[in-house]
C-alpha cells in the first residue's frame, strides 16, 4: 500500500476569498477556458492591479425552468486592490467566505482531478453529510505534469450561498 495521499480529504474547512473577482461563463466559454483567463488577466492588467494568489473555478449543477439541468461555472481570482466601476461581464465580491465545506488536497495528474470530487461525494454519503452542490477548486501549484489543487464541496446548513453572484 502506498503512503503517496493523492487526495486527503478533511472536514469543516472554511474558503475564505478576499478580493473577488469574477467571471461566469457560458456554455460555449467552458470548452476554452484559458482564452476567458487571459482575457480575465488583461482586464486586471488594465485596471491597474494584480492578481494574488491562485484561479479559482466554481461548479454547480442546478435545473433549469423547463427541467434540464445546467452547469454554473464561474473564474474567480483575489485580487491585490478591489477594482472600482467593474464593467460586464465581471463581478467583484468584498469577502466570499464559506464555512463548514468538505475539503479535499490533490496532488496528481490534472486529467485525474474528478477523483478528488467523486472521493468528497464518497465521502459525504459514508458519513450522512448533506452538500449543497457546488464546488470551489483553488488550483495552488503545477508543475512537471502534476498539479496539487484543493477542492472545497459546501455542506448543507453551513456557509453563505453564491445565488446572489
Amino acid at each position: 500500500m502506498s503512503t503517496n495521499n493523492k487526495i486527503i480529504v478533511k472536514e469543516n474547512k472554511t474558503l475564505k476569498l478576499n478580493n473577488v473577482l469574477i467571471r461566469e461563463l457560458n456554455q460555449n466559454e467552458l470548452i476554452d477556458m484559458n482564452k476567458v483567463t487571459y482575457m480575465m488577466d488583461s482586464y486586471v492588467k488594465s485596471k491597474g492591479n494584480a492578481v494574488v494568489g491562485p484561479m479559482i473555478n466554481y461548479s454547480s449543477l442546478i435545473t433549469d425552468e423547463n427541467g434540464q439541468p445546467k452547469i454554473i461555472a464561474r473564474l474567480m481570482v483575489q485580487l491585490k486592490s478591489p477594482i472600482h466601476n467593474v464593467e460586464r461581464p465581471y463581478e467583484q465580491e468584498t469577502q466570499i467566505r464559506i464555512t463548514n465545506c468538505l475539503f479535499a488536497r490533490f496532488t496528481e495528474k490534472e486529467e485525474n482531478l474528478q477523483f478528488a470530487y467523486s472521493k468528497l461525494t464518497l465521502h459525504a454519503f459514508e458519513n450522512d453529510i448533506k452538500l449543497v452542490g457546488d464546488s470551489y477548486t483553488v488550483f495552488v501549484d503545477n508543475k512537471e505534469n502534476q498539479i496539487v489543487a484543493d477542492v472545497f464541496m459546501e455542506v448543507q446548513n453551513g456557509g453563505e450561498a453564491l445565488e446572489d453572484i
